[in-house]
């Protein structure tokens, strides 16, 4: 069984030094690429491949039964966002979208609920991230994005306590309090990751923006997605029982964004870092260093 594995691990080292050390093969992402043509080497394909099996697996793994509107606590994010950083927008995004789906149909076994909210999240989420990685972002968008992912943290979570206490009840089991005690620890866990990057980790910087604003489209899409399905497709046998009300949007975007951000900016930069030193062809932003001696 070791010599198997060993075996398995090699091969991965000789695909990673063919297809990544030999050749470029990170692009710069360009807005006609992103928006209009573009087509994926074989490489990225492989890449990608590998990208969605590893999510799948993971997620199903790491599947604690802890969700809100349906939307699970998700520590399997670090995926995607790694190779979003190391192969690009496109790699991450496709790859994530494909993952989510799978782990979506053997978790729950409804793939349109998953095509409506967890596809379209999932990609939008870790395209965006791979896109602003490697971008050069002044510090007064920087500080905006922090601004701005604080106010929908804070405002997500006292709409629905304070405003509708009895609806939050109902939907979280949770009593206002208590809702509020749990969401305040996840969303000071997220805003001190956040600055934390911005803090000591200046090379990181882009890639919290990234996470940030890539959370927060993603975070949207899945609170709408998921409460527009519940609306449309709910039955006595179905994953809804029942429709969600409007009211709970945010909550579910709250908590996508709180129990999300904190394992990707905790997580992913020393992972990332690991893998530029094992193959430093990997690392774009070395690259763009050597260029300009």
């Amino acid at each position: 069984m070791l010599n198997k594995s060993m075996g398995s691990l090699n091969m991965f080292k000789q695909f990673i030094g063919k297809f990544y050390l030999q050749k470029p093969h990170w692009r710069e992402p360009n807005i006609n690429q992103c928006w209009g043509k573009y087509a994926m080497r074989s490489s990225e394909i492989a890449v990608t491949g590998i990208c969605a099996a590893l999510y799948a697996v993971i997620g199903i793994l790491t599947s604690f039964g802890l969700s809100v509107g349906g939307v699970a606590f998700w520590p399997a994010v670090v995926v995607p966002a790694i190779f979003a950083v190391l192969f690009g927008p496109w790699v991450g995004g496709v790859g994530a979208a494909i993952g989510i789906f799978i782990r979506d149909v053997i978790y729950h076994g409804d793939p349109l609920l998953s095509l409506i909210a967890g596809v379209t999240s999932n990609f939008a989420m870790f395209f965006i991230l791979g896109y602003f990685s490697h971008r050069r972002i002044n510090p007064q968008k920087t500080v905006l994005s922090a601004i701005i992912g604080g106010i929908l943290l804070v405002g997500g979570l006292l709409l629905p306590t304070f405003l509708l206490p009895a609806e939050s009840l109902l939907f979280t089991g949770l009593s206002t309090s208590e809702t509020i005690a749990l969401f305040a620890i996840l969303a000071t866990v997220s805003i001190l990751a956040v600055v934390a990057v911005f803090a000591f980790k200046k090379e990181w910087r882009t890639f919290s923006v990234g996470t940030v604003i890539g959370q927060g489209v993603g975070a949207a899409v899945v609170s709408v997605a998921v409460w527009a399905y519940s609306n449309l497709f709910y039955s006595q046998n179905g994953y809804f029982t029942a429709p969600l009300p409007p009211e709970f949007i945010p909550i579910i975007a709250v908590w996508t964004i709180a129990t999300e951000i904190p394992f990707i900016l905790i997580l992913c930069p020393p992972i990332i870092n690991v893998c530029y030193k094992a193959f430093p062809s990997l690392n774009r932003s070395h690259k763009n260093e050597e260029k300009a001696k």
